[in-house]
Formats: C-alpha cells, sequence, structure tokens
C-alpha cells in the first residue's frame, strides 16, 4: 500500500531541482516519491542526509562500502521496507553481493557468506527493532574482531543504528511503501 503521510508534500513541480532528480530517480525504481515530496518542507535536513550521513559516513569511512551495503540490506529486509529494499538490492550488487546471497538473507549460510558477512549480519538483527533486547554481546563482539578493528566495529554499529531509526521514523511518519511481511504495519 501507498504511503498516506499526514505531513504535506511540495508538488513534483515544485522540488528543489537535487530533491526533483532523487524523486526522478524513485518514481523510475519505486513508483513512488513520496519520502521526497514530504523531505522537500525541511530540504536542509534531506541534504544533511544524503550528503553528510550517506556522504561522509555511509560512503567513507573505515570500514568498506560493501560491509555497509550487507548491513543496510540486511536491517532493510528484517524492517520490511520496501522503498528501502528496492534501492538497497540495486546498491548491495553494485558493492559486489551476488543475487545468490541476496535471495538467501533469511537463511545465510558458508556456502554462499564469508565469516565476516556473517557477523555484519548478526550485527545487524542485533540492531534491528524487532530485536528490541540486541546487544553486542562478548561472542559477537569477539566474531567482529576476528575481521575488524573496534573503529570499524563502532562504525558499523553506528551506521546500523541510524538506519534502524531512520526506518522507525519512515515508518512512524508514514512516508514509504512496506513489504507484505513487515512487522511495523
Amino acid at each position: 500500500m501507498k504511503p498516506k503521510p499526514l505531513l504535506s508534500r511540495v508538488k513534483s513541480d515544485n522540488l528543489p531541482d537535487d530533491i526533483r532528480a532523487a524523486w526522478d530517480k524513485s518514481m523510475l525504481l519505486r513508483g513512488d516519491g513520496t519520502f521526497f515530496e514530504v523531505f522537500a518542507k525541511h530540504p536542509e535536513l534531506y541534504r544533511w542526509y544524503i550528503e553528510e550521513f550517506y556522504g561522509q559516513v555511509f560512503r567513507s569511512g573505515k570500514v568498506k562500502n560493501r560491509y555497509k551495503q550487507l548491513l543496510r540490506l540486511k536491517l532493510s529486509t528484517l524492517h520490511g521496507c520496501k522503498f528501502c529494499n528496492q534501492g538497497n538490492r540495486r546498491d548491495a550488487l553494485d558493492s559486489g553481493l551476488s543475487p545468490e546471497q541476496i535471495e538467501s538473507f533469511e537463511d545465510p549460510n558458508l556456502d554462499l557468506f564469508t565469516k565476516t558477512d556473517l557477523a555484519v549480519m548478526d550485527l545487524a538483527e542485533r540492531l534491528s527493532m524487532s530485536n528490541p533486547n540486541g546487544i553486542l554481546d562478548p561472542p559477537l563482539y569477539s566474531r567482529l574482531q576476528e575481521h575488524f578493528c573496534d573503529a570499524e566495529i563502532i562504525e558499523l554499529g553506528f551506521v546500523g543504528s541510524i538506519l534502524t531509526g531512520i526506518a522507525k521514523f519512515l515508518f512512524a511518519f508514514d512516508l514509504v511503501e512496506k513489504e507484505e511481511y513487515c512487522p511495523f504495519k
């Protein structure tokens, strides 16, 4: 079901150029631009999210992009965000994940994923909204330490937490379409 936010929207013809470009891409990929129409009410915040969070934190930093894409897709899959999944799957493929890996997210194993991948996916499960008691316990921390230094583990946790918070915002304000299985309807 298409989102029906209470917040007012900016008509597509009146969107700022950068938001309009993102809206156009979203319409081609998803057939929905609600997120952009609402965020155009606060273009500075939208730009911070795109330029600072995605530009400086998500796409930069110490952790390879592939692992952040894996974390992001695992979170959006767990949360059931159809809007997010449509873009995240494409980005995950671009980062080197295979279609077979993406299709096996519900039952990941060492045949398709590395130990590093599985540790990142377990971290995503701990950070997800569907796991309110999730913590970085000693066994998971030890597994992550086999592949990442503490600064990288902090970065993965920080990125995953921001993405989880954004998902909560998107659902609470009804800005995105949800998957049929989404537990947050």
